[in-house]
Formats: C-alpha cells, sequence, structure tokens
C-alpha cells in the first residue's frame, strides 16, 4: 500500500510529511518550543485549582451545543475547561478575572478540539 505525503506546511521547509500531518517532526518541535509549556501560556496552579476545577465540578458533561454529528448536546464527560464565550486574552485584556469559572464551559476533548480548530482563525496555534 502506497502513501500519500505532502510538503510541511512550514513555509520553505522542504519536508515531505504523510498526509494528514502538517509539520515534520523538526517544525513541530520548534514550535512546541516557541508556544512555551502550559504554565508559561498561562495554565498555572491558579488555572487548574479555581478556574478547571470549578468549571468541571459545574459542568460534569459536555456542555457544547453547535454539535458535529454529536446531535443537540454531546453529554459525554467534560475533561476540558474551556474559556467562553470570551478567551483568556479577551478577558485579561478588559480586566475581568480569566480564572473565575463563571467564563468557562465543560467540554469533551472532541467538542474542544473542533471548537478550537474552527474558531481560531488560522486553527489552533496561530492565536498563541
Amino acid at each position: 500500500m502506497t502513501r500519500a505525503f505532502k510538503t510541511c506546511s512550514t513555509p520553505n521547509c522542504p519536508e515531505l510529511v504523510p498526509v494528514g500531518t502538517s509539520r515534520c517532526s523538526t517544525c513541530q518541535a520548534q514550535a512546541e518550543q516557541r508556544r512555551g509549556t502550559s504554565t508559561q501560556r498561562g495554565y498555572d496552579h491558579t488555572h487548574r485549582a479555581r478556574f478547571r476545577r470549578g468549571v468541571l465540578r459545574r459542568d460534569p458533561l459536555c456542555v457544547c451545543t453547535d454539535q458535529h454529528g454529536h446531535g443537540p448536546q454531546c453529554l459525554a464527560p467534560s475533561t476540558v475547561a474551556d474559556h467562553w464565550p470570551m478567551d483568556k486574552r479577551e478577558l485579561r485584556s478588559r480586566g475581568l478575572d480569566e480564572h473565575d469559572p463563571a467564563y468557562g464551559r465543560g467540554l469533551c476533548k472532541a467538542c474542544h478540539d473542533h471548537h478550537t480548530a474552527h474558531a481560531q482563525p488560522g486553527g489552533w496555534h496561530a492565536a498563541q
């Protein structure tokens, strides 16, 4: 069976990657290094203790209603505390408490990944 390949999505990188993969391993590692750790991005102890714990306690089941094949509401176990309707940057710029669970919703990983990939211009890492 022949696998299809395409060029790495990083500008000027000539490496070939399997279709379904966006970057070569070198470019992916460089992107992750630029992105920083979760703590460096603001997902520290305060985030985990106040925001994540509060959101997942309030929303033990996924509250996603913009479904992609699940029906009117997903109802899978929530594993991700998603900032919503404003993201962390917008909350911070408005002087609001980004760790307040009132600014979040509980989602399953599949719904969070779908929402993030479609809501952020350019997908996952564009707004980092």
